[in-house]
């Protein structure tokens, strides 16, 4: 598998279709691969990707994974629970996580989009 991305010119997404549910997340959790590929068994590759949840989707228990992760919500409310507490992120927010960090689980309210960026280092 490549390391870089292909090289890709300015374009308009197609919104509406190419979206399809992550293997190992529950329905109303979509993404859009924008560009490269993750090979988690031989853990190479970087994607970008687009990731929407539906209004009330939710994931039940935490993420955890050997790639880095870049987390940057577009739109709506991204609400993060664990240890018995919630926080609510909002357009404008970040994350960077490095490999092996526990986040989640996540659910929206109103729905959400997130622009995110997988890689190995």
């Amino acid at each position: 598998m490549p390391v870089g991305k292909e090289h890709k010119e300015f374009h308009a997404l197609d919104m509406a279709s190419g979206w399809h549910v992550p293997q190992g997340y529950p329905p109303g959790i979509e993404q859009k691969i924008l560009a490269g590929a993750l090979d988690e068994t031989a853990r190479t590759g970087n994607r970008t990707r687009l990731l929407r949840f539906q209004p009330g989707a939710r994931t039940t228990k935490p993420f955890v994974h050997d790639y880095w992760e870049e987390v940057y919500i577009l739109a709506g409310d991204l609400i993060a629970s664990g240890g018995g507490t919630e926080e609510v992120f909002l357009a404008n927010t970040y994350a960077c996580r490095p490999p092996g960090i526990y986040h989640g689980p996540f659910r929206s309210r109103t729905g959400c989009l997130l622009l995110e960026t997988h890689y190995y280092a």
